[in-house]
């Protein structure tokens, strides 16, 4: 199964784009009010804080583009920001056998996928994705993948033993 929200970077690019405009407007109607205008008074911090605010939001978010990739004998994960120099994009690739474990965290508007694999130095490591520009569909779709995978090895485990 092939998941990935690349399609949407215009959107996200856009956004990101007008949130810098409305920070330079800000900074401008802000230095405007206090040399000039004088009409808000100290509620004119306002015009300042509240780009800043949704600026971070949108940040704070994590990385936007989120890839999955369950086709074949390996799992893909790719999570990168649309700036490419504020994060360090993430790609990680692992076979199937190697997943045990995953969890979802959904806070207020953040959202992370946490993913446990087996590892021969450590028992096991957790891998961490960004997943809040995701739709519900999306994370149910990953979720039903990821569990189909893991129900696998499980069988195969016990066939093992």
């Amino acid at each position: 199964m092939r998941l990935s929200n690349r399609n949407k970077s215009s959107v996200y690019n856009f956004v990101n784009t007008l949130l810098i405009i409305f920070i330079i407007a800000g900074i401008g109607a802000f230095l405007l009010e206090e040399y000039r205008f004088n009409i808000l008074g100290w509620e004119s911090i306002f015009l300042i804080v509240v780009p800043f605010i949704l600026m971070g939001i949108f940040y704070l978010n994590g990385r936007q583009i989120f890839e999955y990739d369950s086709d074949g004998e390996a799992l893909h994960f790719r999570n990168r920001n649309i700036i490419p120099f504020l994060d360090k994009p993430l790609s990680d690739e692992f076979p199937k056998y190697k997943l045990l474990n995953y969890e979802v965290i959904d806070l207020f508007f953040m959202k992370r996928l946490y993913v446990t694999i087996s590892s021969k130095n450590s028992g096991s490591t957790m891998l961490k994705y960004e997943i809040s520009y995701l739709t519900r569909k999306e994370i149910n779709d990953l979720k039903f993948s990821l569990s189909k995978v893991i129900k696998a090895n499980n069988e195969k485990r016990v066939i093992n033993r």
